[in-house]
C-alpha cells in the first residue's frame, strides 16, 4: 500500500470518525443547539445514531484492513459506502439550501482511496 492511500485513508478516516462519534456521543438535542446541525431535526435520534455508526465502521474499514493485512478489499467496501453516505449528505443539504462542501470534500477523500 502507498504512502499516498495512508494519507489520504488517514484524513478521511479520522474526519469520518470525529464526525460520526459526535452524532453517536451526543443527544439528538444536542445536536439541534448547534446551529451547522439544522439537519438534524428531519431526523429520529436512532436514525442518527446510525449515521453516525455507520461512518465509524466506515473510517475502521478504510484503516484496519490494510493495516492488519486481512481482507483488503473490505477498505474498497467501506469507501464506497463511505462515498454514498456522502453523495446523500450532498443531495440533502442541497435541497435545504445548506452548504454540500463539507460533505462533497469527504465523498471525494472517500472516493480517491478507491484508486490508491
Amino acid at each position: 500500500m502507498g504512502i499516498a492511500y495512508w494519507i489520504v485513508a488517514g484524513i478521511a478516516a479520522f474526519a469520518f470518525f470525529g464526525s460520526g462519534m459526535m452524532k453517536l456521543a451526543s443527544s439528538r438535542e444536542k445536536l439541534l443547539a448547534n446551529k451547522n446541525m439544522g439537519w438534524a431535526a428531519d431526523f429520529t435520534a436512532p436514525q442518527i445514531k446510525l449515521i453516525g455508526l455507520a461512518e465509524v465502521l466506515g473510517a475502521a474499514g478504510l484503516i484496519l484492513p490494510h493495516a492488519l493485512s486481512i481482507a483488503e478489499g473490505l477498505s474498497k467496501a467501506a469507501a464506497v459506502g463511505l462515498f454514498l453516505i456522502m453523495a446523500g449528505a450532498i443531495n440533502y443539504h442541497r435541497k435545504r439550501k445548506e452548504p454540500v462542501i463539507p460533505p462533497l470534500v469527504l465523498g471525494i477523500l472517500a472516493l480517491v482511496t478507491l484508486f490508491l
